[in-house]
């Protein structure tokens, strides 16, 4: 599993849902408090549970693709270690003097173990935190906010099979829902969007709940880049990736014939789906 997995923010623990507990609340809870855990099912590296008819693939194959991966994962990891420095101390230096560089190494994939600090670095969610401290709590657990059923009815539909958030009142779902709410009070023009739990739940899978409740603000705010509050190049991005699958799979669609294309298009093979082999080839296509 992945070495970024969190499986509690440091606030989790304390911080749970609203003090007076919505009628609907009661009755979900009184239906099953905690649902069956995925203790028998094998999970993937980042933690999602892995379909049972996916483990045919040859036993020598795999093991000397994973050799392969560590080694040049941990070449990357050792690259990137160098360029961040201790806790994120040379990372403006080094993007001050080789942006070329960090472009480059963004765009070839950030290493597992390493993305919650530099997107913490890359996005300026850091300083917003440094510069606001007691504010995430504060927001927690003195604020109100207008969306909180709306967040409450959205949680366990959030990864439902991500081993973090199955839990029903778990940590998980106890973390995404204070991160939600504390957003739908720090920006009460945006408030709570249906898809924000998505974001906010990713973040939580690398870094702590105060961290990723940043990061989503400098994310939809704009700390340091555009603000994605407008998605702006969202439909660019979703056009190259779907391209970079097409450019994956081509030789074996164009071998198939028509009436057999559109149940492959809409199961791509595991492997054109690995990010770290689509991404790069998605970010290769130029655009216009």
């Amino acid at each position: 599993m992945s070495c970024s997995i969190r499986m509690a923010g440091h606030l989790s623990s304390q911080l749970s849902y609203p003090k007076v507990t919505p009628a609907e609340m009661d009755k979900k809870k009184a239906v099953d408090d905690t649902e069956p855990g995925p203790a028998s099912r094998a999970v993937d590296r980042f933690g999602f549970i892995k379909p049972e008819q996916s483990n045919n693939s040859p036993e020598g194959i795999s093991k000397s693709r994973s050799v392969h991966e560590r080694e040049r994962e941990e070449r990357r990891i050792r690259k990137w270690r160098k360029m961040i420095g201790v806790g994120g101390s040379d990372w403006k230096h080094y993007v001050r003097k080789n942006p070329h560089v960090v472009k480059r190494r963004v765009r070839k994939g950030i290493p597992d173990c390493l993305r919650g600090l530099v997107w913490q670095l890359i996005s300026g969610s850091r300083d917003l935190l440094l510069m606001n401290p007691g504010v995430y709590e504060t927001l927690v657990i003195y604020e109100t906010s207008a969306s909180e059923l709306e967040i409450i009815r959205d949680i366990s539909r959030t990864f439902p099979s991500h081993i973090f958030f199955q839990q029903r009142h778990g940590p998980g779902q106890r973390s995404l829902y204070n991160i939600l709410k504390a957003y739908s009070v720090y920006d009460r023009d945006v408030g709570y969007v249906q898809g924000m739990g998505f974001l906010a739940g990713l973040l939580l899978l690398y870094m702590s709940e105060e961290d990723a409740f940043w990061l989503l603000v400098a994310l939809l705010k704009g700390a340091v880049h555009a603000p994605m509050e407008g998605l702006y190049q969202g439909i660019k991005v979703v056009f190259q990736v779907g391209l970079a699958l097409l450019r994956f799979c081509h030789d074996d669609l164009v071998k198939m014939p028509f009436e057999k294309l559109l149940h492959a298009l809409r199961n791509f093979p595991e492997e054109a789906t690995d990010p770290d082999v689509l991404l790069p080839l998605a970010l290769s296509f130029k655009l216009c």
